[in-house]
């Protein structure tokens, strides 16, 4: 067990200690796949979609926000950050799927992968409470990290 970050030799639970790590400027980029069927995205006009509750797509990116922004209050051992950029983008990718892009940055001593995973199911779980009076069908399919830099595990990986 000695592999885990987060496990202190006597195989309990523990906030890493970042207090040694250098500042560096750190990023990260999170992918989520969505089918939301033909249906729903039949019923979108200029890549957006109104609904009772507002609109989609703006609704989904700024509670995504707030999930970045949330993080370390989800997640027990990550560390409460100061971010300093989320950008999320939603496209139409064909008649029924979705893709999410969501970028987090900081300057810090962390890495901000968690946040990126977070914001860009965030975003999802969005849509689908928006959407779900139309078609309960949906599914999130994928949400994976596709790169993360500024740390001394740096990682691309094929979108």
């Amino acid at each position: 067990m000695s592999n885990f970050s987060h496990i202190n030799k006597n195989n309990n639970p523990k906030m890493v200690n970042v207090s040694d790590k250098k500042v560096t400027k750190r990023t990260a980029v999170a992918k989520a796949t969505m089918f939301l069927g033909k249906e729903i995205i039949s019923q979108f006009s200029n890549d957006e979609l109104i609904t009772k509750k507002g609109p989609v797509f703006q609704t989904a990116i700024i509670a995504g926000i707030q999930g970045v922004k949330k993080t370390s209050e989800l997640i027990p051992m990550c560390h409460p950050l100061f971010i300093n950029g989320i950008d999320i983008d939603i496209e139409i990718i064909d008649s029924e799927n979705i893709e999410v892009l969501c970028e987090v940055t900081i300057e810090g001593k962390t890495g901000v992968e968690m946040e990126a995973l977070t914001g860009a199911n965030i975003t999802c779980l969005t849509i689908y409470d928006m959407c779900k009076s139309i078609s309960q069908k949906m599914v999130i399919k994928e949400v994976k990290l596709l790169e993360k830099t500024g740390g001394k595990s740096d990682m691309n990986s094929p979108s």
